[in-house]
């Protein structure tokens, strides 16, 4: 079963941006998000409802959940739909793999924990991973998509450093997504609001089928079974998956047309995840028993 929902994770996550891609614009990519994100906080308060575990938050531990809210799913999936929609699904997911070493980095700055040499050399990896696909279309494509990626990234290593202090303050992660999901969905529905936008859901299917998978696969179910595999085989195995997420990411986005193959999609892809499986400590040998 293990080996089951590594692989359900592995491949959930890295066809993420992919969905984001397909789902498009038939409204705004703020009503979009919000929608994805209401519906997961509610899924996760059933079920810390139905289970009650232990490690409630505390009144002191408000502040870091609200934080791991804002930078986590709300900022950050901003951030990175914007960028899936203005470059491409490949050169997000290549981008996003970059924070096995932006998540060190900030762990360093925040919570003062020691930062390994690793990191850094896996972090050069990743960066020429990067360099190497998107160069042959700097001419023409659109560098504010690379730009927002990585500001969605750091969002994300900023909000992987709080998510750690409430783990060592023994907060369930039950809790912490469900009031995190919720505290994101009241922020997008405030951007909404501002923005004076018109509140309707588009009926193709291609939009609905993406806004499901979203939600219940990516956003609820795949972080149901990584909880479950961070309990089985510890963070540091779970977390290998993010070294493949380039190589699901760039193959979804051959098939569906959107990036063709090509000797520099394949060396950033390479490049990212080496970079990433070095950064994260990869050592050659089995990951699942």
């Amino acid at each position: 079963m293990t080996n089951y929902m590594y692989i359900f994770c592995l491949i959930v996550w890295g066809l993420n941006f992919i969905a984001v891609k397909i789902q498009g614009t038939p409204v705004s990519l703020e009503l979009s998000l919000t929608y994805r994100l209401v519906m997961t906080a509610l899924l996760f308060f059933i079920v810390a409802w139905f289970l009650k575990p232990q490690g409630k938050p505390q009144q002191g531990d408000v502040p870091f959940i609200i934080v791991f809210g804002v930078c986590n799913f709300a900022f950050s999936y901003l951030a990175l739909y914007y960028a899936t929609i203005w470059s491409s699904a490949a050169i997000v997911t290549l981008i996003f793999s970059l924070k096995v070493i932006l998540t060190p980095i900030a762990l360093r700055i925040f919570l003062k924990e020691p930062l390994h040499r690793r990191v850094l050399i896996g972090g050069i990896l990743g960066v020429i991973g990067v360099g190497v696909l998107i160069y042959p279309s700097l001419h023409n494509m659109e560098l504010k998509g690379v730009l927002i990626a990585f500001v969605g990234t750091v969002l994300t290593a900023i909000g992987d450093a709080s998510s750690a202090r409430n783990a060592k303050h023994q907060i369930n992660p039950i809790y912490a997504n469900a009031i995190g999901f919720a505290v994101g969905s009241a922020v997008m529905c405030a951007i909404v609001w501002l923005q004076g936008q018109t509140v309707v859901i588009p009926k193709s299917f291609t939009y609905l089928s993406a806004l499901l998978y979203l939600t219940l696969i990516a956003s609820f179910f795949a972080w149901l079974f990584y909880l479950k595999l961070v309990e089985r085989i510890g963070g540091a195995k779970s977390g290998y998956m993010v070294a493949l997420f380039p190589v699901i990411g760039g193959i979804a986005s051959v098939v569906i047309g959107e990036s063709t193959l090509s000797i520099y999609l394949i060396l950033g892809c390479l490049f990212s995840c080496i970079g990433a499986a070095i950064a994260l400590g990869f050592k050659i040998k089995p990951i699942l028993r």
